[in-house]
């Protein structure tokens, strides 16, 4: 749980209309994402129409939040200020179960540890009242 009292200083997304519904599940601690009603496809990150047939029959379905890494990268230089505490850290892309890949931390693993295929699954970080975000950690 988050200190009330804690400020986060680290850049947060910026939302929009498009993309509100995944932000909005992520503060529910849940994960969606768009689902294509023409073909099926599941993707991200949000757009107003299918990236594969260009439907715009779209509906947001919650998914399992499993998946494994399949890449990483771990940073030793901060970018930003806000990050100088946490140098060296690490980034990885997720596919989830359902296929999207998703781009987030991994945590509760040093970053030696970390590998490509690696079963991982969805932790929810409250980092402000309005703002969720997702992190990965081994199952």
């Amino acid at each position: 749980m988050r200190d009330p009292d804690a400020q986060y200083h680290k850049p947060l997304p910026a939302i929009t209309s498009i993309n509100r519904p995944f932000w909005d599940a992520l503060r529910r601690h849940e994960l969606s994402m768009q689902k294509c009603d023409g073909c099926g496809l599941i993707w991200y990150p949000p757009s107003p129409l299918c990236p594969c047939c260009w439907s715009r029959s779209i509906a947001w379905v919650k998914l399992s939040g499993r998946g494994r890494v399949s890449s990483w990268v771990v940073f030793h230089q901060s970018y930003f200020k806000s990050f100088d505490a946490e140098i060296p850290y690490n980034v990885v892309e997720v596919e989830l179960d359902e296929g999207p890949r998703i781009l987030a931390n991994v945590v509760g693993i040093s970053n030696d540890k970390i590998r490509t295929g690696i079963p991982v699954e969805i932790v929810f970080d409250d980092v402000t009242d309005e703002v969720t975000l997702a992190r990965f950690k081994p199952r």
